[in-house]
């Protein structure tokens, strides 16, 4: 690859961060945030007398159904007039006389469309974010095309509803999207499903809050194959989601568990049944945050703020061999073909760059493995007394006293240097750090009676933690 790899395959990391989520009225932080979402689409979906090219296709009860270019689809535009009819109401009610907090994902034409609805959600302090300017596939959009349509979704939106939205979901997005997102100023974006926690996103334009969605705890899987065929389906999967996740707030590793609804799905009565049991049963239990999208936002921005850090993989190629060309001891060609090969975000850590580096190394050839061992200097050797180390080499030796020998100590170093290189080839080496003299000592008798090729083995494992150890040191070992 010629540019960085885009996506970012690490997130958080073994230890993500603990949220440490408000809890009202109880003791300690919550064990688990809920965050339920209304989409109100209808009246924003594709359909010829919106002017789209084609009636919708997506999310209702005709699975599998096909667009009808240049027609009008009745059926399915009665399906979703149903969600605005009837099933917002129901899930208004649901929510509402258990006081239990809301974000809407809203289309602004759909919204516009629904002044009553709207009026509901503005009496209920729900969150109203925004869904786009229409519920349609922006996948093959250009990008000026989707800015325009961000743009007037926004200046609708806020007509509309009185206020400008904190938050933004395409769904149907493009590639374009999250930067897109980022020209604003929005609380947060939500146009991923890759965490059970929220994070900061690099863009061209700043850092992104991403709050990820869902499309599993979701009532579109009633509209899906092999989704939910009944509302005991859907109760206990979400029961299962929400267990799952508590376990895991009470072992000290808090998460978020978002429940996505459609007025047009969960707002019909056999599905509504089954979304009241889980919201009691959300309600019957101890130390739960249930909060809106922009509450969580606003938490975690001010619980972790972002925080620039070393990036290798966004470093011009210059930078970044300056910085990490010498972790293998004079052998730069490795963090070349290292950063040649192509870096992510999953190698901006000391593990993750550690890992792209031993990657090269094992792939070179044995005479450049060899070339590297070589290019080590002896322990308290000619290069060390006569000041001639690198600067990393330098403080190794230094950090387990190699520096301070007595001449009887010094002596017997240079008899062990001898011999190990008349046997091997190549220098004595050892990640010394942890290490003291009798140790180093004690490895350089052992490993005297190698042969050769597990000697080999043994030398480049030390190099490769040596260079971990390195890195260690620029990129913090993130423990």
């Amino acid at each position: 690859m010629t540019t960085p790899y885009p996506r970012d395959m690490r997130g958080h990391g073994r230890h993500a961060p603990d949220p440490q989520w408000p809890n009202p009225g109880g003791s300690g932080p919550a064990k688990i945030c809920v965050q339920f979402v209304v989409n109100y689409e209808e009246g924003g979906e594709n359909a010829v007398i919106h002017g789209d090219k084609a009636s919708e296709a997506f999310l209702s009860e005709i699975v599998g159904a096909a667009p009808w270019p240049g027609q009008r689809h009745m059926n399915m535009e009665s399906i979703y007039e149903y969600g605005a009819r009837a099933g917002f109401w129901r899930l208004w009610r649901l929510f509402t006389e258990r006081a239990m907090p809301v974000t809407v994902y809203g289309v602004a034409t759909a919204l516009e469309r629904s002044p009553e609805q709207v009026a509901a959600m503005r009496e209920a302090g729900w969150e109203i974010a925004s869904h786009g300017l229409k519920w349609i596939d922006y996948r093959d959009h250009a990008w000026d095309a989707e800015r325009a349509d961000m743009d007037e979704a926004l200046a609708l939106h806020e007509a509309v509803t009185g206020e400008a939205p904190l938050g933004w979901y395409t769904g149907r997005s493009s590639e374009h999207t999250l930067e897109l997102a980022a020209e604003r100023d929005f609380l947060y974006v939500s146009d991923t499903y890759a965490d059970d926690l929220p994070y900061w996103q690099e863009t061209r334009s700043k850092p992104l809050l991403v709050l990820p969605y869902t499309l599993d705890s979701n009532d579109m899987r009633f509209a899906t194959p092999q989704g939910f065929n009944t509302g005991e389906h859907f109760f206990s999967y979400l029961k299962d989601a929400f267990d799952a996740l508590y376990q895991e707030g009470e072992a000290g590793a808090a998460k978020m568990l978002n429940v996505g609804l459609h007025c047009r799905l969960a707002g019909r009565p056999g599905r509504s049944a089954a979304l009241a049991r889980f919201l009691d049963y959300v309600r019957s239990k101890p130390d739960v945050w249930v909060a809106t999208r922009a509450d969580i936002a606003r938490h975690w921005r001010a619980r972790f703020p972002y925080r620039e850090t070393i990036a290798p993989s966004r470093m011009e190629r210059s930078v970044f061999l300056d910085l990490f060309g010498g972790i293998y001891e004079h052998s730069p060609f490795l963090a070349q073909r290292a950063y040649d090969r192509g870096l992510g975000r999953a190698h901006d850590t000391a593990e993750g760059l550690a890992a792209a580096l031993a990657v090269q190394f094992r792939r070179a050839t044995r005479e450049e493995r060899l070339g590297v061992l070589r290019a080590h200097p002896d322990l308290a050797g000619r290069l060390a007394l006569a000041g001639e180390l690198t600067a990393e080499s330098s403080a190794e030796q230094a950090s387990v006293g190699l520096d301070r020998l007595t001449p009887d100590e010094l002596a017997r170093f240079t008899d062990l240097n001898a011999r190990y290189q008349a046997r091997f080839g190549f220098p004595f080496i050892v990640a010394v750090r942890g290490l003291t003299k009798d140790d180093v000592l004690a490895a350089f008798e052992d490993r005297l009676g190698n042969d050769q090729e597990t000697e080999i083995r043994t030398a480049c494992a030390q190099v490769e933690r040596i260079a971990r150890l390195r890195l260690d040191a620029i990129l913090g070992s993130g423990a």
